[in-house]
């Protein structure tokens, strides 16, 4: 079984490695990540004429074929299925992210990209990530942030669900988004199916504007964030988390709706057409 591992913090992440070799038992597995950080880059390929895309041969100890490119993570899952790196990938395992992709951060994560765009492509995929002891924002955790992060345990998990998938092959691919408390295993109190959570761990809260000097009408934008909220249901991923649970959430394909309210753009687009 052929296992494409990538992930968005880049081919360098201490996340990435400990992931690839903790499911490197489990098949032939090929390393194909982003050069660089590619964090919120979501399921984006990016702009091909401009990036001119490139790949590179890495090192990762105890893996025997790395890639980094010049692109985000669901461009490397692109190129993978194009046949860049041999045959076809019988799965794709994306992280481990450092910073829970939970709530919100569903929409913006490129950990999450990478499996998406894998399913697009007919293959199922899993997203790890893992939570910052100080609390991260929209998945994304900082290096202060990252003191103490027990990377094994997330890769433990990785493996688990990763060896069930390849033993027992999903009949059409899907998603799973794994998110795993930041403590010894024996510590996580088990885990749980959830839904995805409507509100963040920590949000963004304000925008402060100001001027950039020496450059006409240009500002820098400055972010403030708020403080962890803790209050969540556990049936939600980011409640789960935060009270010491895997959260495991199956994330849906984009379906079309037909939301109340709709028959105004309706009658618009009929008068265009119309007249």
């Amino acid at each position: 079984m052929r296992i494409l591992v990538t992930n968005d913090d880049g081919i360098d992440s201490v996340g990435l490695h400990v992931l690839a070799r903790a499911v490197a038992p489990l098949g032939d597995v090929v390393v194909a990540a982003p050069d660089s950080e590619y964090s919120g880059a979501s399921a984006a390929f990016g702009a091909l004429h401009l990036i001119r895309p490139e790949m590179h041969r890495a090192h990762i100890d105890g893996i025997d074929e790395s890639w980094a490119i010049t692109g985000p993570p669901a461009l490397c899952v692109m190129f993978a299925r194009m046949g860049a790196f041999g045959e076809p990938f019988d799965l794709v395992v994306s992280g481990i992210n450092p910073g829970a992709n939970v709530g919100r951060a569903v929409y913006h994560s490129g950990t999450i990209g990478a499996c998406i765009t894998a399913r697009s492509g007919g293959v199922s995929g899993i997203a790890v990530s893992q939570e910052v002891t100080v609390g991260g924002v929209m998945g994304q955790g900082w290096d202060e942030m990252l003191e103490g992060q027990l990377w094994e345990t997330a890769g433990e998990v990785a493996a688990t669900a990763t060896q069930a998938l390849l033993a027992n092959p999903l009949p059409e691919p899907a998603v799973l988004n794994l998110n795993v408390p930041n403590l010894p295993l024996d510590e996580i109190k088990g885990w749980r199916r959830t839904d995805i959570g409507t509100r963040p761990m920590r949000s963004m809260t304000t925008v402060d504007v100001e001027p950039k000097l020496g450059h006409e009408d240009s500002y820098y934008l400055k972010f403030a964030w708020g403080e962890t909220d803790d209050e969540h249901p556990g049936t939600e991923d980011v409640g789960a988390v935060a009270d010491g649970w895997v959260a495991a959430t199956w994330l849906s394909t984009v379906h079309p709706i037909d939301p109340a309210g709709s028959q105004v753009a309706d009658e618009a687009l009929d008068t265009l057409f119309l007249r």
